[in-house]
């Protein structure tokens, strides 16, 4: 288990909505979820991704987008039009609301668009993101970063502009998958971007010693680690895997096996309901529950009980499943 897939795996796409159909200046569509992620993508047309804190980023056919909330954000034809914005929030890609080719307050103009020119067909993919592990990986992201043409995704396209365009058994399931590949392709991209700054764990992962440490960590959390034992597996001493961790992870492979493991169990305490503090502390490798309360408050600043009583009660509406839907639309006459 590599730390990129530990931390991605609780963004996952549920409910995806998805049409073909004409954009027609002017319009301003105003996302009012404030969702952690939202991934844009125009596979034809063009237009404006404007954060509500934050210069407005053009988007052009075939380019990526994703916005880190809570914020919200506007997608318009062109930066100060004249278009009244259009709230559009979970129930813009619910069934019951219209489904993937009529909105509420908007319609799909169909045959009426002549050639389809200036069409602008927009998918927008809303990503709940639940736990901590989860907001580990949206810690390391700006609040609006971009994927141009020309990249990995670009299969990924291909085959989304294909399926919109069909009603088939299982169509839910692949459009779904195709933007969870299509968001780890975007964020990869980006991590690897020339002159980016990445996190230091994403730049760690790639190198042989740190790299090798990391990965252990990931997949045998509870395993009794110590700095021999790490070195030992990835082949060093105790000295090389100590400073070659620390400067390229910037922590000692031990405090970060720390932090990690309070991370895993701050989601296990609120997951598993039932499970005692000792049930957790065993789980990410703590045989004294004592221990484990005293390197759980010390790192997030609560013993278990409290944070499991604090996060059990607390329902962010940022945190509520939302479905990933696509925002295809003509203004209403």
């Amino acid at each position: 288990m590599d730390v990129f897939s530990d931390l991605i795996r609780g963004v996952r796409a549920h409910g995806s909505l998805f049409g073909s159909s004409t954009l027609s200046p002017p319009w301003a569509l105003h996302f009012v979820d404030g969702a952690p992620l939202t991934l844009c993508t125009v596979l034809t047309g063009a237009g404006w991704v404007v954060p509500e804190h934050g210069p407005a980023e053009p988007l052009r056919a075939r380019e990526t987008i994703v916005v880190r909330g809570p914020a919200t954000f506007t997608f318009v034809d062109e930066v100060g039009t004249r278009a009244e914005p259009i709230a559009c929030g979970e129930h813009c890609a619910t069934p019951e609301q219209g489904g993937t080719r009529h909105r509420r307050g908007w319609n799909d103009r169909g045959g009426d668009a002549g050639d389809g020119g200036g069409a602008t067909t927009l998918i927008v993919g809303v990503y709940p993101v639940r736990g901590e592990i989860s907001h580990r990986l949206l810690d390391a992201l700006p609040v609006v970063l971009r994927a141009g043409g020309g990249d990995t995704a670009d299969p990924v396209l291909d085959h989304l502009a294909a399926e919109v365009c069909v009603d088939a058994p299982g169509q839910q399931v692949v459009l779904d998958r195709l933007l969870d590949w299509m968001l780890v392709c975007t964020l990869r991209e980006w991590f690897d971007r020339p002159g980016g700054e990445p996190p230091a764990w994403w730049a760690a992962q790639r190198d042989p010693v740190a790299g090798e440490a990391l990965r252990l960590l990931h997949a045998e959390p509870a395993a009794p680690w110590t700095v021999a034992a790490l070195a030992e597996r990835t082949g060093v001493s105790r000295s090389t895997l100590a400073k070659r961790f620390a400067d390229l992870v910037g922590e000692p492979p031990l405090t970060y096996l720390t932090r990690w493991r309070m991370t895993l169990a701050a989601d296990l305490l609120v997951e598993q309901e039932s499970a005692t503090v000792a049930d957790i502390a065993r789980a990410v490798g703590y045989s004294d529950p004592f221990g484990f309360s005293a390197a759980f408050k010390r790192v997030r600043g609560a013993n278990p009980s409290e944070f499991r009583r604090t996060a059990t009660t607390a329902s962010p509406a940022a945190e509520r499943p939302v479905p990933a839907r696509t925002t295809p639309a003509g203004p209403n006459a």
